[in-house]
């Protein structure tokens, strides 16, 4: 059997219920020229998904029966929160598709000294709508059913006066200082689980040229570990995806 096409549907979903779909859903039920009686797949983040039924196509709404709620889940067992340095339009919009494929929980967008975007105002605020909105085709087109948050943008300054070291938590920073350990050292070393708490993992990744010495040395201190990918230097939007590929992949 095929898998039903995926559609996020932020409103309670419950057996039974009949509903229509929010507007923006139901543009792309049309766009993909389904029919009354036809099936979907329907999450609203707030876990498992839903399968539920066509009853209705007009010409901008679309209505639904939900039929089944399935518990089903594809996160990682660790929560990730990547703050990535903000890196050129296209590059930036390609790092949040692969941090939502690859398990992210969030994403806080800084605003490094490096950074060649800066996002100010209203301006912000349509790139911060933008970047949503790639996380959720990406959970569409994924299988998640919890959808990657993304933050306003911020200094790290201000990222760090925001986010109080949490327990359990563990902090990173991608570095290509000498003597930083490398990925696999830092993975060995996380500390266990307590209770029912899930690891959190807070990553830090600067833009293209990488965060500068006084930016380093501000997370240095705020208790970041310095972590290394090897001696090749990668571009910004990959650094992370590779970190997230190997979390994924050994926890």
């Amino acid at each position: 059997m095929s898998q039903l096409p995926r559609f996020h549907c932020p409103s309670a979903l419950q057996p039974g219920d009949e509903l229509d779909l929010p507007a923006g859903t139901a543009r792309h039920v049309q766009v993909r020229r389904m029919q009354p009686g036809d099936e979907i797949t329907l999450f609203n983040g707030e876990g498992g998904e839903c399968v539920a039924t066509i009853t209705r196509m007009g010409r901008s709404d679309v209505g639904v029966r939900v039929v089944q709620h399935i518990e089903v889940e594809r996160e990682l067992s660790v929560r990730i929160h990547l703050w990535a340095g903000i890196t050129a339009n296209e590059r930036m919009d390609w790092l949040l598709e692969k941090a939502t494929e690859l398990g992210a929980n969030t994403l806080l967008p800084i605003t490094a000294e490096r950074s060649v975007l800066k996002l100010k105002g209203e301006r912000a605020d349509k790139k911060l709508a933008h970047w949503q909105a790639i996380a959720v085709a990406s959970s569409e087109q994924c299988g998640r059913n919890r959808v990657l948050q993304v933050a306003s943008p911020l200094t790290l300054t201000q990222a760090i006066a925001a986010s109080p070291h949490p327990a359990p938590s563990t902090r990173w920073i991608l570095s290509l200082a000498n003597g930083t350990q490398s990925l696999q050292e830092a993975l060995r070393a996380l500390p266990p689980t307590e209770g029912a708490s899930a690891q959190e993992i807070v990553l830090l990744s600067g833009p293209e040229g990488g965060l500068s010495p006084a930016e380093e040395a501000e997370a240095l201190a705020a208790g970041f570990l310095p972590v290394s990918l090897g001696q090749r230097v990668l571009r910004a939007e990959t650094a992370p995806v590779a970190v997230l590929s190997a979390v994924g992949l050994l926890i």
